[in-house]
Order: structure tokens, then C-alpha cells, then sequence
């Protein structure tokens, strides 16, 4: 996201871009001249989601309560200088940024690689230098803030734009990003996350008047300029040449380190001596590298145009409207979509929307080896799953549908896994599960009440993992979440023909014993060393919680959302650690912490799991994994193991405190200490923070 080289520039080069700010200063200005008014920020929150995930572990799948406290501790900063939050999130890519979206994705994919390779050289997690942030944190990030009462919203189209017009519309205080593209914008004051103190509650604001001034453009001039440097709209292939001759042009015959300085200032100079006008805009244009678009520059301007603004670098001083441009939804029934789309935009609902309204839908990358054979991507082992859920989203009478919504029985997807390209999205068929009577439409399961309809979502919901046919034996289980989980954990075992019996009693162990575990307790777990294997287990289970929520949306809300989240059922060190206690084969007592009662637990519902797959002639064998190879390795003094297990981590493995008799958790009298949060000014919270708000929001499907 961005425009290229503005961030250096205005960081190093052009400091008087960079203001420092005291919110609580700002706050009370805008209450003065606003009275009767709380000051209000626009949170862009995939900008702001590494800076709140402080935990120091990261590659065992997500530390989700201490997720949790780190987003409360950050509202409630705010909240005590008056500051009211809205979060926005990315809730759709738009085609013409689809390009610039894959190759961060492929980008990714190389990351991760690097990631695993050092885990199977280290047995240890990488230092912060190669951080990539636990899979699913995004999706879950938005029903975590919804969870806790805020005002959390979801795009309809490109959510800078959304955002951007927002903050403008509304008279918010200010944006708070990490993103040019606010530098450009003609909207509220533009606020740096990475520069943000929340002890002090003071930051960096990126002034566009002083980049203006310092620039000698206007206002206007920024879209043209963030065009010409380079954006998600406009590729630097197509003005790398323009840019070339601007530093000819501005700086003749200096050196390369300096023309690379002084791009910004030479394209915008450019700018000036050009005819601020349409045809001025025609003229830039015919100078740009060969293109197939030939109103490229046009649709590039466009889109840093807000509601109601109008820009002279277009045609006839168009004004544009603040409604969104008309959608070209596929389901017939608008009643239907219109609910869908009202649950999108308050954040809660998952994927339904974009299923109905554009038949496409994407997944970002996933912490998983590619190079694991045993393992397949969670993309291929839920996909059965998501066709399903597509299927009970157009169901609708084959009549009822227009030709358009008849091709569209197939979705688009475009979802990373190894081996795929995405070159072109994969066309994914809607089958609807197999149920007596069939699917019933949406009107039916969305907004039909009594007991009949209830009982007959959760059997819809059941269907999507093929357990319809043990609807009596989870409604035996008293916990919801308990359901929800034994259910994904069959479906993994019946998908995935490498799982062993260890992987499934480390995967119910771990949600038996995270329930009463607050998120100081589970800070202090420690992990003897890192298992590839069991990274790549985590993501897949946090990834099928993503899906168990799909599914809820789709099918109406049989559970509550609340039921589903990872912070409820998932802690990632402390699965780590129940995964190499099973397959060192400890005893079922040890693995459930010696507790009688979560012994019976772990053993009913290990009956259960099994009688299922069993039914569905998958026998879950035993196939224990040597953990570490058995060979010497230098220790922290050089010396090597003799235990098949390093004795102590290397000292360049952050976050690791040595090994312990036996892998799990341990108290902070046993370690003397705890670990501490990745250093920042703004990461260093109290332990228990209090809380201003409800412990869950009001809307549907939360309480």
C-alpha cells in the first residue's frame, strides 16, 4: 500500500513533513471547537495490527488472550483521554488493485519459507527481523474488537478510500495509519501508529500542508503526484521512464544516490510547469511508458477524489457523489443482500457478503510449510468445507436466478497454497450439503425464528463439516465452543490422513486446558524447542476456526460468534507444548496437568471423535514423531546435547527462557521471571488493565 519512496522521503528527507503531536492536546482543541462533540480517530487497522500484536511468540499459531489484553490496553489509552475509535477493515480487494495483491502474497510465500527453513536449523523461532504475523490475525481481529463493544466496521469497496471519506464526512479529529496514500488524500490529519506512544500518547502527524508547501504544489496536485511516483493503481514500470526524465531534467548530471533522494521533489516539479487542467492530465499521460489503459492516470487521480470533492486534473470539474456506486450483486433475492451487507459492514458476519454480491472471494497466506508433504495447505483441506458454505449461500431455486447468478454456481477463489501461482483464481463449485429436504433458502434460515429453524441451523452448520448425522451426540455436550471444536477437529482428521493420534490428543488437550488459563498464566508457558511440524498444525486449526465462523454466518448463527473465537479455545505455546508432550509420550494424566476432571473430559470426547471417524472407516493411528534429531548440537557454551533434546535454546533465539523437565507451562516462581513484551514505547502495559466498556457488543449473534 502507498505511494513509492513518499514514506522515505518525508521521513528523511523532508522532516518538516513529520509534527509531533500530544492527542490529549488535539482531543481538547477539537471538544472547544466542537462542542458537545467527543474527538473521534479513524483507526486504518491492517496498518495497526504487527503494532499490536506485542506478544514475543508468534510462530505457534497466536498468544490470543494476550492478543486480547494488548487491544484492550490500547482502547482503553484512547478512551481515557476522551478519544472515541472506529476501526475499519479491508472488506474487499478491488480488481484493479488484484495484481499488486498477488505479488505480496508470492512475497509472503518466500518469507515464510525462510521462516520454516530456520525453524528446522534453530528448533528455535526466529528473531523480530523476520516477524510475520500469526495467521488469521486480521480476520479475528475484527470479532475480537466486536467482542469487546467497539465501533468496528467493514468495507464495501477499497478501504483507504472508505476510510479516508469517513474521517472527512464525519469531522473525525484524525486518521491513524501507517499508509501514504493519507498524505494524498484531501481528508482529516494523518497520524503514524509506528511512532505512536500510548504512555504518553503523543505521535508523529504527516502534514500535507507542509509537503505541499514544501513541494510547491497544491492540494489538489497530490493525486497526479502519487500517480507519477507510483501506486496500487499505477505500476512503476509504466512511470519509471517519466521519473527518469523529471531527474534528468531537475538534477542534470548528479549522482544516482542523489537523484534517488530528489525523485519526489523532481517529479513534483514537473507537476508545476504542467497545465493543471484535463488536457494537461492528456498531455502527462501520452509521456508515460507504453500501457493498454489509455485513461490510466484518469482512474489514478479518481481515486483519491473523496465524496462531494471535485479536482481540475479531470474532466469538466467533475464532482463526485457521496453514494457508493451501484454493485452488481448475483443473488436475486435483495432483501437477502441488503441484510448480508448491513451484517458486512458492522463487521459481523464473515465472507457471506462478498460470496453474494461478487462471487469471489481471497485468503492472505497462512504460517505453513510448504515443503511439508505429510501436511496439505489449509486452502486444499478446507475447501469441501467452503463449498459447502457456498452451496447453502446459492441455493436458491435454479429458476429464481438469473443467467448471470446460474454461471456464478461456481466461486472464485483466490487463496494461497503451495504450488499455486495465482495466476487466475481457481472456479470452486457450490455444493450444497447432502440433508433430507435439502438446503432451505436464506430467507428461511436468516430470518425465520422458533425452535424448528433453530435446531435446523445447527444441522445445516453440522453438514458443512459432513457430521449432520450426529446432531443428537453434540447436543450432549453442554459447551458450545466444545461442539464447535470437536466438530472441526473430526472434519480435520477425516481430511487430513496424516493426522496421528498424538496430533488429535494434543489438539482436544490444548482446548481442554486453555479455558481457566488467564493470559499471565499462559505468558509463562515455555516450549523446549520449536517443531515445524506443529507450527504448521496450529495455523491449520486457527484457519479452521476462520471457517467455523463462515459457516456460522452462513447458516444463520446456530452458535453464538463469541463461542468461536481462538482467544475461547486456542493458545498457541500452550498447544506447542501439549504437542511435544504427546509425542513424547507422556501419560493422558500428564498431558490434562493431572486433573481427574480434565481427564474424563478428554476422554469422552475422545470417544466421540473417534467413534465419528470411525463410522467414516478413519481409524486415527498412532505414529509418534521423533521431536528433535538425536545428534549433538552446540549449546549455548558450545558443549552439545547428549538427551536427544537441546538442554538449552541458542542465545540468538528470542523469547525462550531454556528447557524445563517437561515441556508445558510453568509459573513465574518456577522462572523467577517473565516474558516480557517486544521492546516499544507503547508495549509496556500493566498487567491487568481495567476495562471501560461491556465484555461483549449488542448485536446479533454476540450475547
Amino acid at each position: 500500500m502507498g505511494v513509492k519512496g513518499l514514506q522515505q522521503f518525508v521521513d528523511h528527507t523532508c522532516p518538516a513533513v513529520r509534527v509531533w503531536v500530544d492527542l490529549k492536546e488535539m482531543a481538547e482543541q477539537y471538544k472547544r471547537s466542537h462542542p458537545g462533540r467527543s474527538p473521534v480517530v479513524v483507526v486504518d487497522t491492517l496498518a495497526c495490527l504487527r503494532h499490536w500484536y506485542t506478544s514475543e511468540a508468534w510462530v505457534h499459531g497466536g498468544q490470543w488472550r494476550e492478543y486480547l489484553e494488548s487491544l484492550k490496553y490500547f482502547v482503553n489509552a484512547f478512551s481515557a483521554a476522551g478519544i472515541e475509535l472506529v476501526f475499519v477493515f479491508d472488506g474487499v480487494i478491488e480488481q484493479k488493485k488484484r495484481d499488486e495483491w498477488i505479488k505480496r502474497r508470492l512475497r509472503n510465500n518466500l518469507e515464510i519459507e525462510k521462516i520454516f527453513q530456520y525453524i528446522k536449523t534453530n528448533a528455535c523461532q526466529p528473531g523480530r527481523e523476520m516477524f510475520f504475523i500469526p495467521s488469521g490475525l486480521a480476520t479475528f481481529t475484527r470479532f475480537a474488537l466486536k467482542s469487546l463493544g467497539l465501533n468496528t466496521m467493514c468495507s464495501l469497496k477499497e478501504a483507504d478510500y472508505e476510510i479516508a471519506s469517513y474521517a472527512r464526512l464525519n469531522d473525525a479529529m484524525a486518521i491513524l495509519s501507517q499508509d501514504t496514500d493519507f498524505l494524498i488524500y484531501d481528508t482529516k490529519p494523518y497520524l503514524s501508529i509506528s511512532n505512536l506512544s500510548l504512555e504518553k500518547l503523543t505521535t508523529v502527524m504527516y502534514s500535507r500542508e507542509n509537503l505541499c508547501h514544501s513541494l510547491r504544489l497544491q492540494m489538489m496536485d497530490l493525486p497526479l503526484l502519487a500517480c507519477l511516483l507510483g501506486n496500487d493503481t499505477v505500476s512503476e514500470n509504466v512511470v519509471g521512464r517519466l521519473k527518469r526524465q523529471c531527474l534528468a531534467e531537475y538534477l542534470p548530471g548528479s549522482p544516482n544516490a542523489r537523484q534517488r533522494q530528489e525523485m519526489v521533489p523532481a517529479v513534483a516539479h514537473y507537476i508545476s510547469s504542467v497545465d493543471h487542467s484535463y488536457h494537461g492530465l492528456k498531455e502527462v499521460e501520452r509521456n508515460l511508458q507504453h500501457h493498454s489503459d489509455e485513461s490510466l492516470l484518469e482512474k489514478g487521480v479518481e481515486s483519491y477524489i473523496l465524496p462531494g470533492q471535485s479536482s481540475p486534473w479531470l474532466p469538466l470539474n467533475k464532482i463526485f457523489p457521496v453514494t457508493h456506486q451501484c454493485e452488481m450483486p448475483i443473488y436475486p433475492n435483495l432483501r437477502i443482500l441488503q441484510f448480508a451487507r448491513e451484517k458486512h459492514i458492522k463487521a459481523e458476519s464473515s465472507m457471506v457478503y462478498r460470496i453474494l454480491s461478487s462471487g469471489e472471494v481471497d485468503c492472505s497466506n497462512t504460517l505453513e510449510d510448504e515443503l511439508d508433504a505429510d501436511l496439505p495447505g489449509q486452502a486444499i483441506v478446507y475447501r469441501s468445507a467452503r463449498q459447502s458454505i457456498y452451496g447453502i449461500l446459492l441455493a436458491a431455486e435454479p429458476n429464481a436466478l438469473p443467467d448471470s447468478a446460474r454461471l456464478c454456481r461456481t466461486v472464485k477463489e483466490w487463496f494461497v497454497y503451495p504450488g499455486n501461482l495465482l495466476q487466475q483464481p481457481d472456479l470452486v463449485p457450490a455444493l450444497p450439503p447432502e440433508l433430507p429436504g435439502g438446503v432451505p433458502d436464506l430467507q428461511t434460515l436468516w430470518l425465520t425464528e422458533g425452535s424448528t429453524v433453530e435446531e435446523l441451523r445447527y444441522r445445516i452448520f453440522l453438514a458443512c463439516f459432513g457430521v449432520q448425522d450426529f446432531v443428537q451426540e453434540f447436543r450432549r455436550l453442554e459447551n458450545p465452543t466444545t461442539a464447535a471444536v470437536c466438530c472441526l477437529l473430526i472434519y480435520i482428521t477425516l481430511q487430513v490422513s496424516t493426522l496421528s493420534l498424538e496430533d488429535l490428543d494434543a489438539y482436544l488437550a490444548q482446548m481442554i486446558c486453555v479455558r481457566d488459563k488467564p493470559a499471565d498464566h499462559l505468558t509463562q508457558i515455555q516450549v523446549s524447542h520449536v517443531d515445524s511440524r506443529a507450527v504448521h498444525l496450529a495455523s491449520l486449526f486457527v484457519r479452521g476456526l476462520a471457517v467455523l465462523i463462515s459457516a456460522n454466518s452462513a447458516c444463520g448463527f446456530p452458535f453464538k460468534m463469541v463461542d468461536l473465537m481462538p482467544w475461547e479455545v486456542f493458545d498457541g505455546k500452550l498447544f506447542h507444548a501439549k504437542y511435544l508432550q504427546s509425542h513424547s509420550g507422556c501419560t493422558t494424566e500428564d498431558l490434562l496437568e493431572k486433573n481427574d476432571v480434565l481427564v474424563h473430559e478428554f476422554q469422552k470426547l475422545k470417544f466421540l471423535i473417534n467413534t465419528v471417524c470411525a463410522g467414516k472407516n478413519r481409524i486415527v493411528q498412532s505414529k509418534p514423531r521423533p521431536l528433535v534429531p538425536a545428534r549433538e548440537r552446540p549449546g549455548p557454551h558450545g558443549r552439545g546435547s547428549h538427551h536427544g533434546f537441546w538442554s538449552a535454546q541458542p542465545t540468538h533465539c528470542p523469547g525462550y527462557q531454556g528447557r524445563y523437565p517437561q515441556p508445558g507451562w510453568t509459573n513465574s516462581a518456577q522462572t523467577g521471571r517473565r516474558l516480557q513484551p517486544r521492546p516499544g514505547s507503547y508495549n509496556r502495559r500493566p498487567r491487568h488493565t481495567p476495562w471501560p466498556f461491556g465484555s461483549r457488543g449488542s448485536q446479533p449473534g454476540w450475547s
